[in-house]
């Protein structure tokens, strides 16, 4: 392993499963994804059955709060051990090219896998560390992750993580040349979620190509005149894409056992994919919030929160909805609602005290969550789904706009870290996959 720290950076030992395994049967979809359709693993474990697979070594989060949860992280631990045992995974030494051609949309995007320096993170909200959140980090997430990680052999990463790279120089020269890179995996994802391959970067030349690209971004004078701020300003290298919480979880066992190993421990990196804010094939999706079993007025407490500033325009269906909420106009905030005893509608906020409207009504759904007003939220993925769920008694849904993802470095280097769960790379079925696995114990 070799630790390039100027840069937060490592280059890593990766398990991959042995030639023989069954790769679309390996490789799940990243375990906080539809949490409110557990047909969808249901159906996953339908496909595994009893082979070799992610499925048996990740925590899907359909199942926290349920019963069996302590057995089933110790069926976990113990998955992680056989196959390591057995022989099911295997290691390898160097970064990883990776690229993800999506669904059916013909995209792909280019990425690679490395380990980030947790000593050069930091998920608290004014961070101004070397690696950073983009958004609020929930910290009473952090618990029942942390009770999974804790005292397993292996990480298995989910977790995507953003450069700001225009001239494209640290990804795409190895896109160039992949026909020189040894192909390590090639294989479709189960349930139409695209393919995936993956290709051995370990040629010395490649990996300082990559190093000395990432040191041109993390240059102060250089990251200074590219943001318009002044030099003394912290560099920003590396924003959170997608698994944030996955990342504090590690940073918070880390901060936790470092008195104990010292900081060269396996457990201070974590292994990730960075990806390039400006590739084609990476779109910005909106994240959207169903509030379930609702116990008060929902628009009575709306109209109280927001006085005269809120309106509501009843709409004929989704597609208007969406229309309207996509077109909205800088003057007041646009928001659709789905359900909540209607069926489609257009909440405008005039005079809000967030920048953006997933901070407006995020911050009404936590008060409204707090004073019992429904029974839980979720935070799901397509107008389909908030349109499926929303729509069942009891239950309603707020359709938001996304955010462009060109803004999205500017935005924190200049004001923090975003309102929580306001965008997302991609749709659902566009998630990461567990493929890699590392040894942190």
């Amino acid at each position: 392993m070799k630790n390039i720290n100027d840069i937060g950076i490592q280059i890593p030992q990766v398990y991959l499963p042995r030639s023989s395994t069954n790769l679309t049967k390996w490789a799940v979809i990243a375990c906080d994804q539809f949490t409110s359709e557990p047909e969808y693993w249901q159906e996953v474990e339908g496909i595994v059955g009893d082979a070799p697979s992610t499925l048996n070594l990740v925590f899907p989060e359909v199942h926290l709060e349920k019963p069996g949860e302590e057995e089933r992280i110790k069926n976990i631990q113990a998955s992680m051990r056989k196959y390591i045992e057995k022989g099911v995974l295997q290691l390898r030494e160097g970064f990883i090219y990776v690229e993800r051609k999506v669904g059916t949309s013909g995209k792909t995007r280019k990425g690679l896998m490395l380990c980030l320096d947790l000593e050069q993170y930091d998920y608290k909200k004014g961070s101004l560390s070397l690696i950073r959140a983009t958004e609020g980090t929930i910290v009473d997430r952090l618990p029942p992750r942390i009770k999974i990680r804790q005292g397993a052999m292996m990480e298995l990463p989910h977790i995507l993580v953003l450069i700001d790279d225009p001239k494209r120089t640290v990804i795409e020269p190895l896109s160039a040349a992949k026909s020189k890179l040894a192909k390590i995996y090639d294989f479709d994802l189960m349930l139409d979620s695209g393919h995936l391959t993956g290709y051995q970067v370990d040629d010395e030349d490649f990996e300082n190509g990559v190093i000395e690209a990432l040191r041109a971004l993390a240059v102060p004078e250089t990251f200074a005149a590219k943001y318009g701020v002044s030099v003394e300003q912290p560099v920003l290298l590396f924003a959170m894409g997608d698994g944030n919480h996955s990342l504090a979880t590690a940073k918070a066992i880390w901060e936790k056992m470092k008195p104990q190993v010292g900081i060269a421990h396996p457990s201070r990196y974590a292994l990730v994919e960075i990806e390039n804010v400006h590739d084609e094939g990476l779109e910005f999706e909106p994240i959207h919030r169903v509030l379930f079993n609702i116990k008060k007025d929902l628009f009575a407490e709306l109209k109280k929160i927001f006085g005269e500033n809120f309106t509501y325009t009843e709409v004929a269906n989704g597609a208007e909805m969406i229309q309207k909420v996509d077109s909205a106009q800088d003057q007041k905030q646009a928001i659709g609602l789905v359900g909540g005893g209607k069926q489609f509608g257009v909440i405008e906020i005039a005079h809000a005290s967030s920048n953006l409207a997933v901070g407006t009504i995020q911050t009404f759904l936590d008060a409204f969550l707090q004073d019992g007003g429904a029974e839980k939220i979720d935070y799901v993925h397509g107008e389909e789904v908030v349109e499926r769920l929303a729509l069942q008694p009891g239950n309603a849904g707020f359709y938001l706009a996304g955010m462009h993802k060109s803004d999205l470095f500017k935005t924190v280097i200049l004001d923090g870290a975003l309102p929580r769960k306001t965008f997302s790379m991609g749709e659902a079925k566009e998630k990461r996959f567990y493929m890699e696995a590392r040894k942190i114990s």
